[in-house]
């Protein structure tokens, strides 16, 4: 930062930026540029600019430059920021936010095989088991069928849980 700019406002622009500072709403950066063209316009030294302001001394070079080179409008507008170029534009944007806010639509494909067995009545002489989600459905569904079968003289086979925690359930179930 060899170079010092020095800021000369006429008197239309520190009434315009005068009048900027006192209006209501404005952003917070716009606003920070107006106080900083206004202290360089009272020949403030930068370093008390940027403390008495909260902004960084390459903060206040950066805005007298723009207004030195480029005028009012260039110092007190946002320059665009380094990145990635934005994914979507600002209808695709809004187009996203109505959509995820919306209430979504009908299935668009008729109810599968299980959900239709769901729906409707079990077979005469049959009824439902239906089993709390409650971690060990398998087991309760399993000790079901083990209760309907107690009577036959021969052993029956079932599966539960595929073998992952299932060794002292099973032992527990062993006649």
């Amino acid at each position: 930062m060899n170079v010092k700019y020095r800021v000369d406002l006429s008197q239309g622009e520190r009434e315009e930026l005068t009048a900027w500072s006192s209006a209501g709403k404005i952003s917070a950066r716009r606003l920070k540029r107006i106080h900083i063209l206004l202290a360089a316009a009272a020949d403030t030294d930068d370093e008390t600019i940027a403390s008495s302001i909260g902004v960084g001394g390459s903060t206040v070079y950066r805005t007298k430059r723009r207004f030195v080179e480029d005028g009012l409008d260039a110092a007190l507008s946002e320059e665009p920021r380094p990145g990635a170029a934005r994914k979507l534009s600002g209808r695709d944007e809004a187009l996203l936010v109505a959509t995820a806010c919306s209430k979504p639509p009908p299935p668009a494909t008729p109810l599968g095989l299980a959900e239709r067995s769901l729906l409707q009545a079990p077979p005469e002489g049959r009824k439902r088991c239906v089993t709390q989600a409650d971690g060990h459905a398998e087991r309760t569904a399993a000790l079901a069928m083990i209760e309907k079968r107690a009577d036959r003289p021969n052993p029956i086979t079932l599966g539960a849980d595929k073998g992952y925690d299932a060794q002292d359930f099973v032992t527990s179930c062993a006649p």
